[in-house]
């Protein structure tokens, strides 16, 4: 179980009696149904909320058996892999309420790493279990059909060859309506990974993402204070992502 004093701002409440959190990745699925806390507790009991994870620490790595998908409830948890001659490539950033190890479950195996990026906590659900549920919960079962299409698309922005400022713009806009859907300024927010680590995301190179940030910088579109993001003129920055027509990366 988490503890009550939850450090990290983007984390989500446990609810109450009829509620399930408020960032909670099926939550969505559970109210346009109908469905509450006592309608749903077989959904409940199938639930453990793990953590903290640190900065630094792996939740899962590439190979480990997959029986479980967990929902962020706190914090960002970076995806990536490692290829043949041990170069990092990172797959995405998952924010709370979003939803990691989806794409274990064709191979039984987690096919990447992932790794808490700040203090993480973590609802985890069993993944055998909450199946079976579905085949009753047509709202449930859609949400998963949804969050697995979710990830079959979120390879657009890596693949798309487009420029720099434009891929760049797309990733902040993407993060910006991610945090709002979930109840979070869309115009303040905090980047808790690198910048090199962006860069990858991105396919460039560091270098060329701090001068695009830069760029973003003067022309005031976006300020940026060490890792605090604040976001100046959406418009514009809606303007630049369109011309990459492409949608970010949940990890």
């Amino acid at each position: 179980m988490s503890s009550p004093g939850t450090p990290n701002p983007a984390a989500a409440d446990d609810g109450d009696a009829l509620h399930f959190c408020s960032t909670c990745a099926f939550s969505d699925a559970c109210m346009s149904q109908g469905y509450d806390k006592t309608a749903l507790a077989d959904l409940h009991v199938l639930v453990d909320h793990v953590g903290p994870f640190r900065a630094g620490e792996h939740i899962f790595r590439a190979g480990d058996a997959f029986d479980s998908i967990a929902a962020v409830r706190g914090g960002m948890v970076k995806t990536y892999l490692n290829d043949s001659q041990g170069n990092e490539q990172v797959l995405g950033f998952s924010l709370p309420g979003e939803v990691i190890g989806l794409n274990a479950i064709h191979g039984a195996r987690y096919p990447c790493n992932a790794v808490a990026l700040d203090t993480v906590y973590l609802c985890r659900f069993s993944f055998p279990r909450m199946s079976l549920l579905a085949t009753r919960m047509p709202g449930l079962q859609a949400k998963l059909f949804s969050l697995l299409s979710a990830e079959i698309g979120k390879v657009a922005l890596m693949a798309a060859n487009h420029r720099t400022e434009e891929r760049m713009a797309a990733f902040l806009l993407d993060l910006s309506e991610r945090y709002a859907r979930r109840g979070f300024s869309p115009l303040r927010f905090n980047l808790s990974m690198s910048r090199v680590e962006i860069a990858n995301y991105l396919r460039m190179a560091p270098e060329t993402a701090s001068r695009v940030l830069r760029r973003l910088s003067d022309d005031g579109v976006i300020a940026v204070n060490q890792r605090e993001m604040q976001v100046l003129q959406p418009d514009r920055l809606a303007a630049l992502a369109a011309a990459s027509d492409v949608p970010g990366a949940a990890g």
